[in-house]
């Protein structure tokens, strides 16, 4: 097979979707690997590097989409990218359909087979694809929202762990997944009164065993939510439905309840955002202020520090990589019903219920495409 690695294109986006030691191992099983000039340098890695392990370097992502059977990216596909994918290729990346319904239709038009990270999902229900970007992103949404509690940056003016004599910040955490977990962890750890909410109890008594004691775990309700939010100077967003759109938690109206200056970090834009006022932000201009609430909704959070999460990512990712490119897409999904799941869209059909409901299109089961 010929897997096609172009450089990602969304703003300050510098993953790549492949290290050296996944092109080695697929070249040495007798597959071809093009990746674009210069698509590994945002994460420090050089084109010598792929060259050394059988890799073709090309010089324009439109030659890599042209000649690949699979096109393995880390983002979703950008509108000029959209143009280049052709039927019946594989497009193996983060889709996040539910969240974009101009990116679903255009796909849809595509014909091409569309296999998204976030919806490979494991018996456990774990999603195995998405883990490690919810962990650099839970532990990120923490670090940025800090950044942003300052006054410079319209802020309430508060550090998270205090100072003797003076209290520290409160978060509250919506979410109690990996990105929840990670985010209250890394809070607890700077001193901050944490607050994590999740709708199952079993979940939050796990949470109140590991947890430090400056962790308190709630129940997620409207009126939990409604008591809170007037003690809390740092909202985390952490809620996922794989492959659906989040719901919104907290309305434009429920803002009014929290502090001027208070922070929201919605690390659940990608799917739409489980706060009414949130719309996805880049690295470049990440913040924006409704009602005298500074909103940080940075969709690519995890890109900002791009070593540590393509290393992450490509872990995880590279296994399903090449069971793809060994047996073919039809046969893997056969013997791995987690792959199966990822299937968003096929032949300009949905092929997930998430994504279906979402825009009200017809729902085809996936497992009518690959028998």
């Amino acid at each position: 097979m010929i897997i096609g690695v172009p450089s990602e294109i969304k703003n300050h986006e510098n993953r790549v979707s492949m290290l050296p030691f996944g092109v080695e191992e697929l070249t040495r099983n007798g597959h071809q690997v093009l990746v674009e000039k210069s698509a590994g340098v945002g994460s420090g890695i050089l084109d010598e590097e792929y060259i050394s392990v059988g890799a073709e370097i090309v010089d324009t992502a439109l030659e890599v989409f042209d000649r690949s059977e699979m096109v393995v990216k880390v983002k979703e596909p950008q509108p000029v990218e959209l143009k280049m994918i052709h039927k019946n290729q594989i497009i193996f990346t983060y889709l996040h359909f539910a969240a974009n319904r101009e990116l679903t239709l255009g796909f849809m038009k595509t014909k091409a087979i569309a296999i998204a990270y976030e919806t490979v999902q494991l018996k456990n229900g774990q999603l195995p694809l998405l883990v490690p970007m919810s962990e650099v992103a839970g532990r990120m949404s923490i670090q940025n929202g800090a950044k942003v509690l300052e006054a410079n940056m319209g802020g309430r003016g508060l550090l998270l762990s205090g100072v003797p004599g003076v209290e520290p910040a409160t978060i509250t955490v919506i979410g109690g997944g990996v990105v929840g977990t990670n985010a209250a962890k890394i809070a607890a750890g700077l001193g901050a009164k944490v607050n994590i909410m999740d709708i199952n109890p079993s979940r939050l008594k796990y949470l109140d065993d590991v947890m430090p004691t400056n962790v308190f775990t709630i129940y997620s309700n409207r009126h939990n939510i409604l008591n809170i939010l007037p003690r809390t100077d740092l909202l985390i967003g952490a809620v996922l439905i794989p492959g659906a759109k989040a719901p919104n938690l907290v309305t434009r109206k429920m803002l009014n309840l929290m502090k001027p200056g208070s922070v929201i970090v919605d690390v659940a834009v990608d799917q739409g955002g489980c706060v009414e006022t949130c719309k996805p932000t880049t690295h470049e201009k990440p913040i924006y202020n409704v009602d005298g609430i500074i909103h940080y909704c940075v969709a690519n959070m995890p890109g900002a520090v791009p070593y540590t999460s393509t290393t992450a990512l490509t872990n995880v990712t590279f296994p399903y990589v090449k069971q793809i490119a060994d047996k073919g897409f039809k046969s893997a999904m056969q013997s791995n019903h987690s792959l199966l799941l990822g299937l968003n869209s096929i032949e300009g059909k949905i092929t997930h219920k998430g994504v279906a409901e979402a825009f009200g299109l017809e729902y085809f089961k996936p497992e009518s495409f690959i028998n």
